[in-house]
């Protein structure tokens, strides 16, 4: 008779799409660790697609937080605790989440320390922002692993027909390399202004086909971005991949262009060589690419005013925006050029 399965453990992350992609990496060690413990996954509506088919999780939870978001608060711990989970750890400091937690009826009840519920965990962990650390490891504390271990990189996994349709896309190539940008933010100023796009998109060597990516909601953006470079080999593909299927298109770009956003956690989560454009943040938050093959490109001079705050803003608070637009397109065609010449 076969040893039985342990009991199950739980995963929230109800977050953005990067806070999902980067919580992959707890799923890789807790395969490492516990190769026969089922793990299941907590989302907001709206990214499953990432981890629905993922190889090391049993379950996609989901939390609709724009319909009926207390009632399906609820409703998810009647499940959460009907399911019986052995632990439960939420990657997350708000109310919200530490209340499944909390009341989970799970044995270990794991938090960050700055959770309003944290009181109510069996364990806590401090969160420690601003000391160096990347958002993996602080969230790899959470499993008990030393705050000084390098941090484990993210991973997604493109089914068949995730590699299919990028395979669709970039067969618009005919054959030859391809570059990919992301150029669009939920946050304005992580976002590389259209202008420096523009730039960029004239000056890239005209060898490279351009794919200009992205959600359903950048598609007017890539579009009109598109048209403004007045480039004849860029296509605007935004919409037309799920998330998993575009980090499939970029890993076999010959460089992806993105912002301190989401895309540059997809190239993480598939080893794809990344870019990393940094206007009003900077990585020393934690949230920099982990791509083996990665740059950072920032304004040469230092800013008194960046960065201005951890997330972004509509606007510049100061009105000038020049930790994005003094960024010189020559730096971001050296790193090409480094890219190329490995």
């Amino acid at each position: 008779m076969s040893p039985p399965t342990e009991r199950a453990i739980l995963l929230i992350q109800t977050a953005f799409i990067g806070d999902v992609i980067l919580a992959t990496a707890l799923l890789e060690r807790l395969h490492q660790e516990h190769p026969g413990t089922p793990v299941d996954f907590l989302v907001r509506k709206g990214n499953e697609g990432l981890v629905k088919d993922h190889p090391h999780v049993r379950q996609v939870l989901i939390w609709d937080k724009k319909k009926d978001k207390y009632l399906g608060l609820g409703r998810l711990l009647r499940q959460i605790r009907a399911t019986g989970y052995d632990q439960v750890i939420t990657l997350q400091r708000f109310a919200s989440t530490g209340f499944l937690t909390a009341f989970s009826g799970a044995r270990e009840r794991v938090g960050f320390d700055k959770n309003p519920l944290s009181f109510a965990f069996t364990r806590t962990v401090p969160h420690l922002l601003g000391e160096g650390l990347h958002e993996v490891q602080r969230n790899l504390m959470l499993l008990g692993v030393d705050k000084a271990a390098p941090p484990i990189r993210p991973r997604l996994y493109p089914t068949a027909l995730d590699e299919s349709a990028a395979a669709q896309v970039a067969q618009q190539a005919n054959g030859g390399p391809y570059i990919c940008i992301a150029p669009t933010s939920v946050w304005f100023t992580k976002q590389f202004p259209q202008e420096q796009w523009v730039k960029l998109l004239q000056a890239l060597p005209a060898q490279y086909t351009v794919f200009l990516i992205g959600g359903p909601p950048d598609v007017a953006a890539c579009e009109e971005l598109r048209l403004a470079s007045s480039r004849p080999n860029v296509l605007n593909v935004a919409g037309k991949l799920s998330l998993v299927a575009s980090a499939a298109l970029m890993r076999g770009s010959v460089l992806n262009y993105v912002n301190d956003s989401a895309p540059m956690h997809l190239c993480s989560a598939v080893d794809a060589p990344t870019c990393a454009i940094y206007c009003s943040t900077v990585p020393a938050f934690g949230f920099g690419p982990l791509s083996s093959r990665s740059w950072i490109v920032e304004r040469e001079e230092k800013l008194a005013c960046k960065p201005c705050g951890l997330h972004g803003y509509r606007q510049c608070p100061l009105g000038h925006f020049r930790c994005a637009r003094d960024i010189k397109t020559t730096q971001l065609l050296t790193v090409l050029a480094e890219r190329v010449a490995e």
